[in-house]
């Protein structure tokens, strides 16, 4: 079940919203945890069993931890600890990479081991590396371990970002869990800002998505058609992700939960330390708080740093899928990253600023052709007609096509990327400024406004679900 399928719209979201609010606050932790079980079951129910796995492995090992340090044995609160880590990280290896390990194997050595053919459970990346953050935050005293299984369940499962993120640490949500009231407020908010994602997603990324779809099935394309797929793919993984990110906090919303922002306009930055800022914030938060500051960050020396960051970003590149292509992906990453840290951030602070907006976007669109492509031949034959090697022509009738028919279409994209509001901060104290939500919401007239703008972006939405059968999510294979 997605957000953008009509069960989940005009069957399971009613129901769930109408019980939650009409039964008692001590039992809404239970319809949730019911409500979710649900929705993760629908399409793959034999891997509830799975989660449910987790929840008590977890549970149980964040109580250990908790009993161990109060009777103040460290080694053995640590040693649960390494259980924990070891558990949860051998079940999402073996789900997600057995194949990979095993496909690899037979190449270097000519083995022959069948491929086990496991299916990827939905959303183990996500929802395992939420439990990890909880263990390490027990075991750090960030926070206490949680006594209610029903209350720890309820967080592993949350429907809202269950199953493609944002990854929602244990520590935000802790108060929420137990003691969360919804208002009026909360609630249209979080009903308008579910509307702006399922709009993102089904208007823009599922559009944008589908020249992709038809540029990369080209046996032959010129220059121009390559690049234009790649900044199609570039557009769609953001509208598709971050769609989804605004309707899982949106729902959070509507549940009475606040979760962290996971996108910040990252299309308009200067640098790729900047872009990793701004994209996917709660994954780049977990890996520099659970895996580069562990390793030392900037503590131990450049070269130290420079080795953590290539650590970091060959994992965080594993992370998003068993392919060589998302292993270059984050050594590309790596790379850039520490050539940055090396020299070329300052260099780029003398520059315009439209240098830096030129220079990062060109390599982010490289970036996501790299990651698009799981086929590593494929992914050589785009990358060599992308810089005009081969007998490719620099632009054909088919990139004059797509750009006469998509022209509206890639104008809106452009527009929608752009953090109109960053151009109003620039002139203000840091602290007065605003996202462009906060923004919006304190503007003359807005109360009027809002209802209109979303019931427009509903039926608009759900007027292309109907006639549109391409309605694919990028992120659910990680």
């Amino acid at each position: 079940m997605v957000f953008s399928s009509f069960v989940f719209l005009l069957v399971f979201l009613p129901i769930v919203l109408l019980l939650y609010y009409i039964c008692p606050g001590r039992i809404r932790n239970l319809l949730l945890l019911i409500a979710s079980l649900i929705f993760y079951a629908w399409g793959e129910p034999v891997y509830v069993l799975i989660m449910v796995f987790s929840i008590f492995f977890d549970y149980v090992n964040g109580r250990l931890i908790e009993h161990f340090k109060n009777k103040n044995c460290p080694g053995k609160a640590k040693a649960a600890l390494v259980i924990d880590m070891c558990g949860n990280l051998a079940i999402l290896g073996f789900f997600k990479y057995a194949d990979f390990f095993i496909g690899n194997l037979n190449t270097i050595t000519g083995a022959g081991i069948s491929l086990l053919h496991i299916a990827l459970p939905i959303g183990i990346s996500f929802y395992t590396f939420q439990t990890m953050s909880y263990t390490i935050d027990v075991y750090r005293g960030v926070v206490p371990a949680q006594h209610n299984i029903l209350t720890f369940a309820t967080y592993v499962t949350l429907f809202p970002q269950l199953i493609a993120g944002p990854i929602v640490q244990y520590k935000t949500v802790e108060k929420e869990l137990t003691e969360r009231k919804v208002t009026l407020t909360d609630f249209s908010e979080g009903a308008f800002r579910f509307s702006v994602g399922l709009a993102k997603k089904v208007l823009l990324a599922n559009q944008i998505g589908s020249l992709w779809d038809t540029i990369s099935r080209l046996n032959q394309m010129s220059v121009a058609t390559a690049w234009l797929g790649a900044v199609a793919y570039t557009f769609q993984i953001y509208f598709d992700f971050s769609g989804y990110s605004d309707m899982a906090i949106g729902l959070g919303r509507m549940f009475g939960f606040h979760f962290l922002e996971n996108f910040n306009f990252p299309y308009m930055s200067k640098t790729i330390t900047e872009f990793w800022r701004r994209w996917h914030i709660s994954l780049s938060s977990w890996f520099r708080e659970y895996v580069y500051i562990p390793l030392g960050g900037n503590r131990k020396g450049l070269a130290r740093q420079l080795i953590n960051i290539m650590i970091v970003w060959m994992l965080t590149g594993l992370w998003h899928g068993a392919n060589w292509n998302f292993v270059l992906w984050g050594i590309y990453y790596g790379v850039l990253l520490m050539i940055e840290k090396l020299f070329l951030l300052k260099w780029l602070e003398k520059l315009p600023d439209w240098v830096g907006h030129i220079y990062t976007l060109f390599l982010v669109v490289i970036g996501w052709t790299i990651f698009a492509q799981t086929n590593l031949q494929q992914l050589g034959a785009y990358l060599k007609t992308m810089f005009g090697f081969g007998h490719a022509a620099l632009v054909d009738s088919d990139f004059l096509y797509f750009v006469a028919t998509n022209a509206v279409l890639l104008a809106a994209l452009v527009i929608c990327s752009i953090d109109f509001c960053a151009f109003r901060n620039r002139r203000l104290p840091e602290k007065e400024r605003s996202t462009v939500y906060e923004a919006v919401e304190k503007s003359k007239g807005w109360t009027i406004v809002k209802p209109v703008i979303m019931l427009v972006l509903l039926v608009v939405s759900f007027a292309f679900l109907v006639g549109d059968s391409y309605n694919p999510f990028l992120y659910f294979r990680f």
